[in-house]
């Protein structure tokens, strides 16, 4: 069914079918019963005639002797004009008297009387056939009385049955298709208030529905609600989300412009230098902000996510190891990876967990690291990022995950590092946590991938 067909034109149709089923049933139904009530009314016809035309068998002149009456024949005489004829037979089947010679039937068991249709000479006759025997003291002679008529009478009775039972069936139909109709409308009245009521909705409103609803479609409409209620969970995050951005973004700026108005006034040359290096400290670090900003965007667009493919642990390690390795040997820090012998296999992006290894090592190069180590483990796969650095404390271990939340004042940090790390460890339905060095000082962070790869 097309795809455009309301909800309402499938009911009807699904529902007519079977009515339309059920009709034409009770329609060969009604022109079954009615061909058989004809049968039997006119075959108690045949068998009154036969029985009249037997009482008036003889024995005369050593023979069977028939003198029929008329009204034996006229009682099968109707307004259809039907054909009407009967003949006489002895015990040995030899033809006595009668207006035709009508063809015998098997009667298969024994019986007195039994019917039958037959075609004889190109015509369509049911024959009715009766056998009996004299019943006078002296002479007991078997005999058979054939009676047949032609199908006329039985065609118009069962007519006028079968189009009596079409109108009232007729009427039943209508009647059924018009409570069908009503039926639909009434039920789909609800989906229809549904609709409306989300139609006319604020598009900037994402409050729940109120509406009296049927069971069916009031568990719709807690659906609904429940979609509006994270929509609406999610729009608050956005909006802190923003807020916080503009904040960490207008204050740098505001640097910025203090110090250009501050650098205008000066005259010096040497204080014009320290104004410059000032403002390009702080314009990469806002430049590094937006970046972390624009990732932050994209990783938390559910339109945007992409196909999870296979990719080697091992590589994506040394790969991000790589890019970072310059900025550390330039601040002294002894940055190394560790990875198995054999390929470490999961299914993830690869540009992301290159992001997340580099956010990892540029926040222990911020916060004092003197020495970063990059490690990958086989079973279970994960990602391990640890330095010796001063380390988080516990209780702020699940509040750093948090965008702009940093566990100290110091340092160059913007508070969305690990903010990120966490999104694409949830993007790939990985574990993220937070401990100890191995060595009791510094931090770990290891990244535990649940959906391994062999």
């Amino acid at each position: 069914m097309n795809a455009q067909d309301s909800l309402y034109r499938r009911l009807l149709a699904w529902l007519f079918l079977p009515l339309l089923g059920l009709g034409a049933l009770m329609l060969v139904q009604a022109y079954l019963g009615a061909r058989d009530t004809a049968d039997r009314a006119f075959d108690r016809l045949l068998e009154a005639s036969s029985l009249a035309i037997a009482e008036q068998v003889k024995w005369q002149d050593e023979k069977l002797w028939l003198d029929l009456a008329p009204a034996a024949l006229e009682m099968l005489a109707t307004d259809a004009q039907e054909r009407v004829f009967y003949a006489l037979y002895n015990a040995q089947g030899d033809f006595i008297t009668g207006n035709a010679d009508l063809p015998g039937l098997n009667a298969g068991e024994k019986r007195s009387l039994y019917y039958d249709d037959v075609t004889w000479n190109g015509q369509r006759l049911r024959v009715g056939v009766r056998e009996t025997r004299l019943e006078g003291w002296s002479q007991r002679e078997r005999f058979e009385v054939r009676v047949a008529h032609t199908r006329e009478g039985r065609e118009h009775l069962t007519r006028s049955l079968f189009q009596g039972s079409l109108v009232r069936i007729a009427i039943m139909v209508l009647l059924a298709a018009c409570i069908l109709v009503l039926t639909i409308r009434s039920a789909l009245s609800p989906l229809t208030r549904l609709r409306r009521a989300i139609r006319e909705r604020d598009p900037r409103t994402l409050a729940p529905l109120e509406l009296d609803l049927p069971r069916e479609l009031a568990e719709l409409r807690e659906t609904l609600n429940d979609l509006l209620a994270r929509m609406r969970r999610v729009r608050a995050n956005q909006e802190r989300f923003i807020g916080d951005a503009s904040h960490q973004l207008r204050t740098p700026l505001a640097g910025l412009s203090a110090r250009a108005e501050l650098a205008l006034r000066q005259e010096n040359p040497r204080l014009w230098r320290d104004a410059l290096q000032a403002m390009q400290t702080t314009s990469a670090s806002t430049a590094r902000l937006a970046v972390q900003l624009l990732s932050m965007t994209r990783l938390n667009n559910p339109e945007a996510s992409p196909e999870l493919v296979p990719l080697d642990l091992n590589q994506v390690a040394r790969t991000a190891t790589l890019g970072a390795l310059g900025a550390c040997h330039r601040d002294g820090i002894d940055l190394g990876v560790e990875t198995p012998d054999e390929a470490t296999c999961v299914d993830g992006v690869g540009w992301q967990l290159e992001e997340c290894l580099v956010n990892l090592i540029d926040n222990a190069r911020r916060y004092g690291a003197s020495q970063i180590t990059v490690r990958v483990l086989a079973d279970p796969p994960t990602l391990e990022v640890e330095d010796n650095g001063p380390g988080i404390a516990p209780d702020l271990r699940l509040m750093v995950l948090r965008p702009f939340f940093r566990g100290q004042d110091s340092g160059e940090g913007s508070g969305l590092g690990l903010a990120i790390v966490d999104s694409i460890a949830r993007a790939h339905h990985a574990r993220l946590s937070l401990h100890d060095a191995r060595n009791g000082h510094g931090l770990r962070v290891a990244m535990r991938f649940m959906g391994d790869r062999s």
